[in-house]
């Protein structure tokens, strides 16, 4: 692939307009609002999946909103790789914090700053062209598919059954997916393990009406603080969770894998000088990395109630309201934490509110064993590019799919990511660097054909 290089930075001015055509699209997921901009997204991605050689790509009604499902067939003698992405991207609250528009993308100190610029536009579109460098080169040796979908910010309700109503359509030999993280610029890793999640919406209700906080304060509940209450007893002084039974199936690592896990490359010091903090906060006994890889948690995303508009207005609140998502780790399931959460939650509620617990979202975590031919395969593809052997991690976040194609396809999802920690997605002033974005290219065009030669 002598000519691959060069063919990426010929076109790298049109990879990149090509990419905003799809930032620019305010595709958010979780805001009725743009249900519009969703369809509009999906039939941008079936455009350029086709300009990159599809034989066939469509718009697929789901019950939510529509998947890019496209595909190009090379011969029967040959594996194929189905390529996982999301078109939805977060919410931009709050604007003012954007250096730019967050939907208008610009290049700046070598990044793309834009909603959407690495989670997951920019990691997807990487495989579109790779794709298209492959075909237009005759050099692709696998069968591809896409599936594009638009509700993986939300929990990807819709995926499930459309997963199921489609298992020919989408049987394939693996699933490739960039929608994780590296180490670092010159540390290339690959995503081992993802954690599940459970995510709920808790309500809080005292009196009938909001009260005078001096008529009746101190004679009434006040929900919020109650609601504060009641979270800050979910979590003990060493930040363990105080759920009975949250820890019944957790997997236990070895202390020979937390030794593997301590070699690579953290800087404490450089992780609390990027935050912008004193000091880390977690469980007691674990390490900032393995709180973030291989523990459980729980987290409040939100909470809200009573007046908090300009002024003061003395009032005690009829409801208070939170947002609270448990990362979990490989054999909890989310489902049955739910139920322990829900319940938990209930009981440590006095009698005089009334708690509503209202769940949203979550799925499995998930395992990539690193002797697999697509780990090897993409393993190589990083030696190419990179000069260097890729790490195996364990990543914090949780894409609940990926153990739903498992569970309902049986197919295993490789994790090739290219974003860092410090692109700020989900926040303002999302960030992607250019330079990773064209070696991601370079990497996943890599990978089909290490991938056809570990398959033959």
């Amino acid at each position: 692939m002598n000519d691959l290089k060069t063919y990426i930075e010929t076109n790298k001015e049109r990879f990149l307009e090509e990419l905003f055509s799809l930032i620019r699209i305010p595709s958010i997921s979780s805001q009725e609002s743009h249900k519009n901009d969703m369809v509009k997204c999906a039939e941008r991605w079936a455009t350029l999946i086709m300009e990159a050689g599809a034989d066939t790509c469509e718009v697929m009604p789901t019950t939510g909103n529509p998947v890019v499902y496209g595909e190009k067939f090379v011969s029967v003698d040959v594996p194929t790789v189905l390529v996982y992405g999301h078109y939805d991207v977060m919410p931009v609250d709050p604007e003012k914090l954007w250096i730019n528009k967050p939907f208008e993308p610009v290049i700046k100190d070598g990044k793309i700053w834009a909603r959407g610029a690495d989670d997951d536009k920019g990691q997807a579109f990487m495989h579109a062209k790779a794709f298209e460098y492959l075909v237009k080169t005759n050099q692709l040796t696998c069968n591809v598919k896409f599936m594009i979908e638009g509700e993986e910010e939300i929990g990807s309700g819709s995926l499930y059954a459309f997963c199921e109503e489609n298992k020919e359509m989408l049987k394939a030999d693996v699933i490739l997916v960039s929608d994780t993280s590296m180490i670092a610029s010159d540390v290339p890793s690959i995503t081992v393990g993802l954690r599940g999640l459970s995510y709920f919406e808790v309500e809080v209700t005292g009196p009938n009406r909001d009260l005078h906080s001096g008529l009746f304060g101190g004679a009434v509940a006040n929900p919020i603080n109650i609601l504060c209450q009641m979270i800050a007893s979910l979590t003990d002084e060493n930040n363990h969770i105080t759920i009975p039974h949250f820890y019944d199936d957790v997997l236990e690592i070895s202390k020979e894998e937390r030794a593997l896990m301590a070699q690579a490359p953290f800087s404490l010091n450089e992780y609390k000088k990027a935050l912008d903090i004193n000091d880390v906060h977690g469980e007691t006994g674990y390490s900032t990395m393995e709180r973030t890889g291989i523990r459980p948690t729980l987290d409040i995303c939100g909470i809200w109630g009573g007046y908090i508009g300009e002024g003061s207005k003395t009032v005690l609140p009829s409801t208070a309201h939170a947002k609270i998502s448990m990362r979990l780790v490989p054999h909890q399931d989310s489902y049955k934490i739910g139920k322990l959460f829900q319940r938990h939650f209930e009981s440590i509620a006095p009698k005089s509110v009334k708690v509503k617990v209202i769940p949203s979202h979550g799925g499995e975590a998930y395992v990539s064993p690193i002797d697999m031919s697509a780990y090897k395969a993409a393993e190589k593809a990083y030696i190419d590019t990179y000069g260097k052997r890729p790490i195996p991690t364990r990543s914090g976040g949780s894409i609940p799919i990926i153990a739903g194609f498992e569970k309902i396809l049986g197919i295993k999802s490789i994790l090739m990511g290219f974003g860092l920690e410090s692109d700020a997605i989900h926040s303002p002033n999302e960030n992607y660097r250019v330079d990773h974005f064209l070696k991601g290219i370079e990497t996943i065009s890599h990978f089909y054909g290490h991938f056809a030669e570990e398959k033959k």
